[in-house]
């Protein structure tokens, strides 16, 4: 996990959805201080849940952009203007806008708010609900290192966090924002393909995963090209060779290839709506 940042002041997560929680309990396990912490939740019933199980202070949206130095703005893309609109008045600037939305340019948001807020755009993705995130950062034109530093912090208490420029988020969107997916679809088909084989699901699903799991962490310590290492288990007219030719007479390297462009133009249509 990223050190925490040396920010002194009050930081808001505003939309206390899913992701809103999963980044307020990194927090709060990476050491930031609960009285350093304050949420925006309008629900009552969600607001006394979040402040029994946290030690939280939940206060409105207005409220919790007048008190903190830096916000992180956990909506819905549809849901962002709205957001911006009500809490534009309450804010300053110096302040800091972190925003998880998907598609949701730093312009868009610089146009809604105050001159001299410093506007840092996210990709977060699901795993970090299990501190395994990967989170790809831009800043916005008000920027500096010490506001890039907050947001590393902040998304660093989840996962992994990149720096890349703005104009790559819409790629990053279809690799890792909805890469999740693809990974828990071919695990979904692998576990299926178990059954047909005559495997018990329960143990069909206990190889999928762990071959999975096992995959990944020798990719991530190894540092050697999946190429290389698929190689490594494909032995000459073996059995993995045989899947393999099914594998490219289907197509699937070039149906990968489609779906993340198909990811990359819709995150593209979301900017160009919002």
């Amino acid at each position: 996990m990223a050190e925490q940042s040396h920010s002194t002041g009050q930081t808001a997560i505003l939309g206390a959805g899913v992701m809103g929680e999963t980044l307020l309990s990194g927090l709060v396990r990476a050491g930031r201080r609960v009285d350093a912490l304050l949420v925006g939740e309008k629900r009552p019933e969600r607001a006394r849940e979040l402040e029994e199980r946290y030690g939280v202070s939940v206060v409105s949206n207005r409220e919790a952009a007048a008190a903190a130095d830096t916000l992180a703005l956990v909506v819905k893309p549809q849901d962002m203007g709205d957001l911006l609109d009500e809490i534009a008045p309450d804010l300053r600037s110096g302040q800091l806008i972190v925003s998880l939305a998907a598609g949701i340019t730093t312009a868009f948001i610089e146009a809604r708010v105050p001159e001299g807020v410093a506007v840092v755009r996210v990709m977060p993705n699901t795993p970090a609900l299990v501190d395994e995130g990967m989170a790809a950062i831009s800043p916005g034109s008000h920027c500096d290192e010490a506001h890039l530093a907050e947001a590393e912090a902040l998304m660093g208490s989840v996962g992994r966090v990149l720096r890349i420029p703005e104009r790559q988020q819409d790629a990053v969107t279809a690799i890792s924002g909805s890469g999740p997916a693809y990974i828990f679809f071919v695990v979904e088909s692998m576990i299926e393909a178990g059954v047909h084989l005559g495997l018990p699901r329960t143990t069909a699903s206990e190889l999928a995963i762990q071959t999975l799991l096992g995959s990944a962490k020798m990719l991530r310590e190894t540092g050697t090209h999946p190429a290389v290492l698929r190689e490594q288990v494909t032995s000459p007219a073996g059995t993995t060779a045989a899947a393999l030719r099914e594998l490219e007479i289907h197509r699937v390297r070039a149906a990968f290839l489609a779906a993340m462009e198909a990811a990359r133009d819709r995150s593209r249509e979301l900017a160009a709506g919002s």
